[in-house]
């Protein structure tokens, strides 16, 4: 399985609090992404103080063999036909690279799941 993990996720993991379920899908995955939107709503969140992040991301994926998954026009694009179920651009930009890409996103988020994108939290 091919997974892209949601920001909370990433932080999650990072700093141990993952469930123990979700860490195995985690562990087993035939290989983890981790978005460029990612590292983009950690600095921003990070900058207003609603995260704490252990280190940059780049730092993070390096520490974890998870790979980076660059943001392409082709992605921006998909966003516009997206259903407006969500009003996170981040997680908007997520999904909409799961469906372009062939991912399952990693996420506690429950709006992701009206998206035609498969998301698994367990």
């Amino acid at each position: 399985m091919k997974l892209l993990l949601d920001t909370h996720t990433l932080v999650w993991w990072d700093s141990g609090e993952l469930a123990r379920a979700v860490s195995r899908r985690i562990e087993s995955a035939e290989v983890v992404f981790v978005s460029a939107v990612t590292a983009w709503e950690i600095a921003i969140k990070s900058g207003l103080g609603r995260i704490v992040a252990r280190a940059p991301v780049e730092v993070v994926l390096d520490d974890y063999g998870f790979l980076e998954l660059p943001v392409l026009i082709r992605h921006a694009d998909r966003v516009r036909t997206l259903p407006l179920h969500h009003r996170d651009p981040f997680d908007r930009l997520l999904v909409a690279q799961a469906l372009v890409e062939d991912l399952v996103i990693v996420s506690a988020d429950r709006l992701l799941r009206k998206y035609k994108a498969p998301v698994v939290w367990d």
